[in-house]
């Protein structure tokens, strides 16, 4: 049975391709989503490229026939422009001067006029609780959406190993048909393990006796970096050597790395110690600079009226990069604050050589990014879109870093479900290309008050 469904703007300026997403079904836009797409056409940053996105999309649907009457989509589907049922009574208490309410209007229309099934698609929770109050069936948009946090992919495992093959397990690797897990009822089974997946490998007569390892061609390998300090941090943990590795290793053989996490665990953290490594105390020539992008719920939307020139624009979302770089500049922690001059001029150097350097994330669309090392800060706070064309300005030598924590989203109408940080996640899972860890909570390393707060809060 075909469906109608009536399309929200949020769902269309977070995911610009949603109308190619509703199979052979009838897709419905209310006449106020066409009002709200002009409002945001000459917006800044990623809500006004998506508004414009959409128009050109309509206007080349509608040059196929006319948009009131419907026209086919290459999904098999129609799409129309709804403007009728501006007489449907709404409850007293709705106005329908409100945005929302002219949708909830439609869809009322739609349901009373005829026997197709009604949904309302939108990113609004607000607006589908009302819609259920109404009778109306609504829905979130769910093409983007990926597992729930709990079972996305963290790009490692701990597994149990044979001895003799423990024992061997630097020199010759094990492979990964010979490791195994157990089920909740003690049984065993070989897992499986995707390339780059990281693992804790323990001896099955002995699982005090641990090492770590990494997915490579169906063989778990030793870590290249295991004994490296970069930039004189050395790991804490597991996790650590984890994340360590994958930062590590050069951008043909790991150019996109993928670390989620809570805070505390270090991850922007190491993420500079490395690029600060590569780039200052052992050059190797891998990379021309630190570019540091950090997006939050106003870095795409608001930059444009701050004052000042970009960097000073971007300079207040910067703060927590520039602590992490006071601890890795002066690694003293008795000394590092006695002069607070000479800590500036340090880091005014740094960033007065272009050794690092931070952009607006709107800045990246349409470029190409060559011999860089990329640090995406808070890439929960990205769309599904925005990473794709992160990762899609990825230039030859360039290796880029996303780093997160799917709990911890500020933007509006994203969710541990739906953010770019996940979606890219569980897309690029298995590539060869791609190196991901989770840092686990008890791996925070921020202090004895974070680490007792996680515990208790």
């Amino acid at each position: 049975m075909v469906k109608i469904y009536v399309v929200d703007t949020n769902v269309l300026l977070q995911a610009p391709y949603a109308l190619d997403s509703f199979e052979d079904n009838s897709v419905v836009l209310p006449m106020v989503v066409l009002e709200e797409l002009d409002h945001f056409k000459k917006a800044e940053g990623e809500i006004g490229a998506n508004a414009r996105r959409v128009i050109r999309y309509l206007e080349q649907q509608r040059l196929k026939g006319d948009l009131l009457r419907g026209v086919e989509l290459e999904s098999g589907g129609t799409l129309r422009v709804e403007k009728n049922f501006v007489n449907v009574k709404l409850p007293e208490d709705l106005s329908a001067e409100v945005m929302d309410n002219r949708i909830l209007r439609v869809c009322m229309g739609l349901s009373e006029s005829g026997k197709e099934q009604v949904i309302l698609v939108t990113k609004d929770i607000l607006l589908r609780i009302k819609a259920q109050i109404l009778g109306i069936c609504a829905e979130d948009f769910t093409t983007d959406q990926v597992l729930e946090h709990e079972n996305q992919y963290s790009g490692r495992c701990a597994v149990y190993v044979p001895e003799e093959l423990f024992k061997a397990f630097k020199k010759k690797g094990v492979p990964v048909d010979q490791v195994y897990v157990l089920n909740e009822e003690g049984e065993s089974y070989v897992p499986k393990l995707e390339e780059n997946q990281f693992v804790i490998l323990k001896a099955d007569q002995s699982a005090k006796k641990t090492q770590l390892g990494r997915v490579e061609s169906g063989v778990i390998r030793k870590l290249d970096y295991r004994k490296s300090s970069p930039y004189g941090i050395t790991p804490r943990n597991a996790g650590q050597y984890f994340l360590q590795e994958a930062l590590m290793q050069p951008a043909d053989k790991a150019p996109l790395v993928i670390v989620k996490g809570m805070a505390g665990t270090s991850k922007t953290f190491y993420s500079l110690a490395v690029g600060l490594e590569k780039l200052l105390n052992h050059p190797t020539e891998e990379y021309r600079r630190i570019l540091v992008c950090r997006p939050n719920a106003q870095f795409d939307d608001d930059i444009g009226f701050l004052p000042g020139d970009e960097q000073e624009k971007i300079s207040p979302l910067m703060r927590p990069i520039i602590d992490n770089l006071e601890q890795l500049i002066d690694s003293s922690e008795e000394e590092r604050y006695k002069n607070e001059e000479e800590l500036q001029g340090k880091l005014d150097e740094i960033f007065g050589r272009g050794i690092i350097q931070a952009e607006a994330l709107n800045y990246i669309r349409g470029r190409s990014i060559v011999k860089t090392y990329l640090i995406i800060d808070e890439a929960q706070n990205t769309t599904p879109d925005q990473i794709k064309g992160i990762i899609t300005r990825a230039g030859k030598d360039t290796k880029i870093i996303l780093l997160g924590d799917p709990n911890q989203i500020d933007r509006p109408f994203l969710d541990e479900r739906t953010n770019g940080l996940s979606y890219a996640s569980e897309h690029m899972k298995g590539s060869p290309l791609c190196w991901q860890i989770t840092m686990t909570t008890e791996e925070c390393e921020r202090s004895a008050l974070a680490m007792e707060a996680v515990r208790r809060l």
